[in-house]
């Protein structure tokens, strides 16, 4: 393994290639073998909904682990250290839960193909289109943040150019969705779960050996970091400091309501893998089973991370020679031989194609359904919304390759895109619960409370930018622009309702919460009725367990 002049490439030898191209060809085999289940839109878009819970489950747990999750988080844990499991926990594990448990009956009971189309089917045609231009433009930002991950990869390994590698990476992937659909790029999805597994455990186990093991690790960041850069909740006080720049209040309103929810609940790229399970009680479980796995992530993500900045001090400093962003590559440049660095870069072009696809898969349904087949060509003939939604697939992959340049002014794409996250899915889940929750609810008042909740948080981040506030941090100022966003969205949302006149019962019938909505169990698959498939009891046991998994970090 020679390392190049040009600080974190090095080369990869036939056996590395060799592997990262076997990887490519069972991609694109599972795409062609997709491709003939593809006879309609609803196949191409939700899989023709026939898809059992644990494919479904390991899907949108793997939809989320995607580049951005990787590098992302491990920087992260890079600047803020052991904080970061908040997004792993009560950043996550809550909201999940009650998605699987609350809210995705409704969603498909009412057999919806998108979050906007539920929304005009509870207001109308208003919030509908905004709705659906604001999930189209945040599907595109944060696709790009994916293809600027694997070009820092592809840039720092193998010493291929930001363009190129935004290019052929966006090629790929575009490729696999094209033909294959949804199907493809879930059953893609839990091949890629395992091979990310597999990728960061070597990473995290030969990192943990470099420093000295557990003991090393906590001794060597106690000295130069601090005690509480390992854990969670010490120095959230109100009015006290932390590499967080967050308080607990901020991180639980913030990052656990306000923030997580409208992440989990709201965002179709996760939600689309629920939708295609094969009956309600696997769409239930799909997020619930994805929440176990979720809750050990942090061990192979977050962990090396703080390895990399005791590894490398002073990264992501003034001056330094590595951002937060390099926290991985530094790694794999530092500790991993050939062959398990073909498997490691290998699980990075997994992991970005997995949280790729997921977006792009999204906004083509999205667009292809709640805009153009909605408003601009209407009852046409099904084939016709096929093609749209691939050639729509195209125009995705090319605009992310776009906006991938936008993330490429962030030291750690993940402050940025938590910021895209108050911008777009705190303010749509703002006025979802409340139209879930609350039949007075009105149709002018969907709009401009969606309205309202993404520019309150956009103009209080800009005032953050241009240096008129100072919270803190950035993931400081992402928690309080999720909980501004939330409380402006609603605080006009109230007032508006009131204000005009409501729907009908019959017109709001399985639009809205209640009890028999929730108890409605759909269609039965055999095996559904056994103990450990009951939703109840996988999503308590996932509240207790993350519960649990807080504890080594509260000393």
């Amino acid at each position: 393994m020679d390392v190049s002049d040009d600080g974190l490439r090095l080369s990869l030898n036939w056996l590395d290639g060799s592997i990262l191209a076997i990887y490519f060809v069972v991609v694109v085999g599972i795409a062609v073998a997709a491709r003939r289940s593809v006879r309609t839109s609803l196949d191409f878009f939700l899989s023709g909904r026939s898809l059992p819970a644990w494919v479904t489950g390991l899907a949108f747990v793997s939809a989320n682990l995607g580049a951005i999750e990787i590098l992302g988080m491990a920087a992260n844990g890079a600047q803020y250290g052991a904080y970061t499991v908040h997004w792993y926990l009560i950043g996550a594990i809550p909201a999940m839960v009650f998605l699987g448990l609350v809210m995705m009956p409704f969603y498909y009971n009412s057999k919806v193909r998108s979050v906007p189309e539920f929304l005009l089917r509870r207001f109308g045609p208003s919030s509908h289109l905004l709705s659906a231009l604001l999930f189209s433009i945040a599907s595109i930002l944060i696709a790009g943040v994916n293809l600027f991950a694997l070009a820092i990869v592809l840039r720092a390994l193998i010493g291929w150019p930001l363009p190129l590698s935004i290019v052929l990476a966006g090629a790929f992937v575009l490729v696999y969705i094209v033909i294959g659909g949804l199907t493809s790029a879930i059953y893609n999805e839990v091949l890629q779960f395992f091979v990310i597994i597999a990728a960061l455990v070597p990473l995290t186990v030969l990192g943990l050996v470099r420093v000295g093991g557990i003991d090393g690790l906590t001794a060597r960041v106690t000295e130069t970091l601090g005690p509480d850069f390992l854990t969670a909740w010490n120095g959230t006080g109100i009015g006290s400091e932390n590499p967080l720049g967050a308080n607990w209040l901020t991180i639980v309103l913030g990052l656990g309501f306000a923030v997580s929810f409208g992440y989990w609940t709201t965002n179709f790229a996760e939600v689309q893998r629920s939708l295609s399970a094969k009956n309600l009680s696997a769409a239930k479980r799909t997020p619930l089973i994805a929440a176990f796995p979720k809750m050990v992530i942090p061990a192979i993500v977050v962990l090396p991370g703080i390895i990399a900045v005791v590894i490398e001090p002073g990264m992501g400093g003034e001056g330094a020679a590595y951002t937060y962003n390099d926290a991985i590559p530094l790694l794999m440049r530092d500790l991993l031989p050939n062959g398990v660095l073909g498997l490691a870069v290998t699980g990075l072009m997994a992991s970005f194609m997995a949280g790729m696809a997921a977006n792009v898969s999204s906004f083509n349904t999205v667009f292809t359904n709640d805009v153009w087949q909605a408003y601009l060509k209407p009852n046409m003939p099904d084939a016709h919304y096929l093609r749209t939604g691939r050639v729509v697939t195209v125009v995705g992959v090319v605009a992310g390759m776009g906006t991938a340049f936008i993330a490429a002014g962030f030291s750690n794409i993940m402050n940025y895109l938590q910021t895209l996250f108050s911008f777009f899915n705190v303010p749509l889940f703002a006025v979802f619960i409340l139209a879930l929750f609350w039949k007075r609810m009105t149709a002018p008042a969907g709009f401009w409370g969606l309205l309202a909740g993404t520019v309150a948080p956009v103009l209080f981040y800009l005032s953050y930018r241009a240096g008129w506030i100072d919270p803190g941090s950035d993931q400081g100022t992402n928690m309080i622009a999720a909980i501004i966003a939330f409380v402006v969205g609603t605080g006009v949302a109230a007032p508006v309702s009131l204000a005009t006149r409501p729907k009908t019962d019959a017109e709001l019938d399985g639009l809205v919460y209640t009890r028999a909505a929730v108890a409605d169990r759909g269609e039965v698959a055999a095996g559904d009725d056994a103990w450990y498939r009951r939703p109840a009891l996988l999503g308590w046991s996932a509240i207790v367990l993350a519960v649990v998994c807080y504890l080594p970090f509260t000393v």
